[in-house]
């Protein structure tokens, strides 16, 4: 399988992609973070491991970082609540550039390879991130997402949810932060395949 993952971190840690990459799997990571992906490039030599902060559009942008890596991101407004929550503090700014997903897609994904999975977890910029793909080139089957702080009943009102709706994908299934969608299309090949339906 292939998969993309946004805001991928770390090799191992928290990571959405490890557990595929240790099955054969392969892909491109992506990170903010400056110098996050000498680790990936030691631990998961297959994939493509990119230094890139994305967005939705080409724009510089104020990059918070904490004393939690995995918190590191481009939001003020949820950087500074969670400085001022206490449990965790900003450690550095600095200014970084951004590029589209798609952008970073054409210049290294395969000929003719589909996405599996895509993975986004950028703190509360996922939706920048999802629309800075071109659902025309890149329609991943399986969409990981972070949406912070809901629950069932309020996905459905979510940007997220919206936007996907229209690129023909329907809410599979949720983790506490990590709302997964799959491809109608795909979810319909799947199920007959499974003949649960019989």
């Amino acid at each position: 399988g292939f998969y993309v993952d946004v805001g991928a971190h770390h090799p191992k840690r928290f990571s959405n992609t490890y557990f595929f990459y240790k099955h054969g799997w392969k892909g491109i990571n992506i990170d903010a973070l400056p110098n996050s992906m000498s680790l990936f490039k030691k631990l998961r030599p297959r994939d493509v491991n990119i230094e890139q902060p994305i967005s939705d559009n080409v724009e510089s942008l104020t990059y918070y970082h904490f004393n939690e890596p995995a918190l590191n991101g481009f939001s003020k407004d949820l950087s500074e609540k969670r400085d001022r929550d206490g449990k965790y503090k900003i450690t550095n700014k600095e200014i970084l550039n951004t590029e589209r997903l798609d952008y970073i897609l054409d210049k290294y994904m395969p000929a003719k390879q589909t996405i599996d999975f895509l993975s986004i977890d950028v703190e509360d910029y996922d939706y920048k991130v999802l629309k800075s793909n071109s659902f025309e080139r890149y329609e991943p089957k399986v969409i990981l997402i972070e949406i912070l702080e809901n629950n069932l009943n309020d996905i459905r009102h979510n940007e997220i949810y919206k936007f996907l709706e229209t690129k023909n994908y329907i809410l599979y299934s949720k983790c506490v932060n990590t709302v997964i969608f799959m491809l109608e299309k795909y979810y319909k090949e799947t199920y007959q395949k499974t003949n649960y339906g019989k």
